[in-house]
């Protein structure tokens, strides 16, 4: 149930995101004499304080937000991936420094962090798919790492290694197979979380893409006092549509693990029933 809810909530959101570019969606010009108007059978959403609909830069908004999220996401799993490879498959001392560089970015807050590299670095797009992409990337290095420290020790793996099959064979034909299902998982979180800083860096102004997005509305209407003169739909939907999208994100990871983790399946947590037998009574 979850696993559909989550694939027809992503899947509206795309098929909207992509209709903005594909129709030539336009929030047209400025009308002065709707500012701020409330929701209507015209303006569904309201208009903001320019007059404009407030639907239709909710759709316009969609596609950087979601083209962020998944590109920054994309990163995280090509570092978080590579780097939990090798530090699981590897013994020693490569692996002991791996871990300890998982272990810094695991306790940096990621947000604080974020705002500070973006001020350094300079705004753009590019800038903050990076920045978002390594501020991610050590959970999934540690979730992928333990789970090849797991299929390292196999049986059929210390088999194929006493045959002599390299290491690359092992990797791509026993240990790959083992962690995709894994990376899909953590990269459907991946994906939500960095929905989530970039919102949150483009409320506080940091980003600086000059794109339209669900974080930009959000801040323009704390910036253009839009609560202050009651304009509460230029903030609830674009927070709404953020939230569903985090939510869907969640619901998938935790379907893909479900169906691909069968130890999930084996628990079993039913209340038993219990009856007291009568003492037995010796025969004379």
């Amino acid at each position: 149930m979850k696993f559909k809810a989550a694939i027809t909530i992503l899947g509206l959101f795309f098929l909207a995101a992509l209709s903005g570019p594909l129709f030539g969606i336009d929030p047209g010009p400025i009308d002065v004499q709707h500012i701020f108007a409330a929701p209507s059978a015209q303006n569904w959403l309201g208009s903001d304080d320019a007059g404009r609909d407030v639907l239709i830069q909710l759709v316009i908004g969609a596609l950087p937000s979601l083209v962020m999220g998944l590109s920054a996401a994309a990163v995280a799993i090509l570092i978080g991936g590579t780097v939990g490879i090798l530090a699981g498959y590897s013994r020693g001392w490569l692996d002991l420094v791996l871990l300890r560089i998982m272990d810094y970015f695991i306790v940096v807050p990621a947000l604080p962090f974020a705002m500070v590299i973006t001020a350094i670095w300079g705004p753009g797009l590019g800038h903050m798919i990076v920045v978002i992409g390594i501020l991610l990337w050590s959970t999934t290095a540690r979730v992928v790492r333990a789970q090849v420290k797991s299929g390292r020790e196999r049986l059929y793996v210390q088999r194929a290694r006493a045959l002599g099959a390299s290491h690359l064979h092992i990797l791509t034909r026993h240990i790959l197979p083992q962690v995709l299902p894994l990376i899909g998982t953590t990269g459907s979180l991946a994906v939500a979380l960095a929905i989530l800083t970039q919102a949150a860096l483009e409320f506080f102004g940091l980003a600086g893409t000059g794109v339209l997005s669900w974080g930009t509305m959000i801040r323009f209407a704390f910036q253009r006092d839009a609560m202050l003169n009651d304009a509460w739909w230029m903030v609830v939907p674009p927070g709404l549509c953020i939230c569903l999208v985090i939510t869907a994100c969640y619901w998938l990871a935790q379907s893909l693990e479900q169906r691909f983790n069968p130890r999930l399946h084996t628990t079993d947590l039913r209340i038993r029933s219990f009856a007291l037998r009568a003492p037995a009574t010796e025969k004379p």
